[in-house]
């Protein structure tokens, strides 16, 4: 569904608005009492705070249509360093933003509606989370996140863990991997630098997605592409095995752009913990592999999930 909201927004403001702000789009969705999307939008992403700013407003609209004024709270989940108490948002740079006060500035121009800022991985997690068999419910819930980084969402009881600092799930920067790859973040063989989706491009270049085509070269036998593949997905059975043993999720999540690559992803990363569970009898009891499911990459998880944090 695109376009305006064809009912309108009752009295009891009942209805939520999330936002999505990627690198390439920004993409928002009305949601009503519950979970149900009756109204989607998207536009391409323009650089500055300022072009962030009107756009986010501008969906806002175009999707609550005349009732904005009506509406419970907007949510908008997005990359960089998110302070939710202030609504600020910092280092994005992929949009050109150093600091941005992005939740005052759009309740301001959308005449005091209350807004949340939430961190991108944190808000597709919860929007995933309300699509995939088995997530919903109490206990543990772990969205890890091969995108352009690595993160984790953690979700306990239906609400996101954020830590002392909001540093929980940051699993992309736990300086892990043999291969002592440099990293932005100063540190040396962080996972993100063999398993994000950015690193995979880097390390298998081609056009297009890389693990899709990094995967069949592997299996047809290709030496150079085995033995990417093998640091690859030893990077991602180490991501996998950090969230299983430090949360105990009942399911695991599998999303970002390379979650795109689909089933033969899933076979990768299940081959790589079978691998470790026939040396450990410990893993073998996990049963890790069979807790991981796809994100439903043809559903705005980001947007849904930003309007799950009013």
């Amino acid at each position: 569904m695109t376009g305006i909201v064809t009912e309108p927004v009752g009295e009891s403001g009942r209805y939520r608005v999330g936002v999505d702000v990627g690198g390439t789009k920004i993409e928002a969705v009305l949601v009503d009492g519950g979970t149900a999307i009756r109204a989607s939008h998207r536009v391409p992403a323009r650089r500055g705070g300022d072009n962030v700013v009107e756009d986010v407003v501008g969906l806002v609209r175009t999707v609550a249509g005349e009732s904005v004024d009506r509406l419970a709270g907007v949510g908008i989940g997005t990359p960089g360093q998110v302070d939710s108490t202030a609504g600020t948002v910092s280092h994005v740079v992929n949009l050109d933003i150093d600091t941005l006060a992005l939740g005052p500035e759009v309740s301001a121009r959308l005449g005091g509606v209350p807004v949340r800022v939430e961190n991108d991985v944190n808000a597709a997690a919860l929007g995933a989370a309300q699509l995939v068999p088995g997530a919903k419910g109490t206990g543990a819930v772990v969205m890890v996140n091969f995108g352009t980084g690595l993160a984790a969402g953690i979700i306990v009881d239906g609400v996101l863990q954020h830590g002392f600092s909001g540093a929980a799930g940051e699993i992309g920067h736990i300086p892990l991997d043999p291969n002592r790859f440099d990293c932005p973040c100063g540190q040396r063989g962080c996972l993100e630098t063999v398993c994000s989706g950015a690193s995979v491009q880097r390390l298998w270049p081609v056009d297009g997605p890389a693990m899709p085509d990094l995967i069949a070269q592997a299996h047809a036998g290709r030496a150079d592409a085995v033995r990417v593949l093998g640091i690859v997905s030893h990077a991602m059975g180490d991501a996998l095995q950090i969230v299983a043993q430090t949360v105990d999720p009942r399911v695991i999540i599998i999303g970002g752009g390379m979650a795109k690559t689909g089933e033969p992803l899933i076979e990768v990363m299940s081959e790589e913990l079978y691998r470790r569970e026939r040396e450990c009898p410990f893993l073998q009891g996990l049963h890790v592999a069979d807790r991981l499911r796809l994100a439903p990459m043809d559903q705005p998880i980001g947007a849904l999930g930003a309007a799950l944090v009013i």
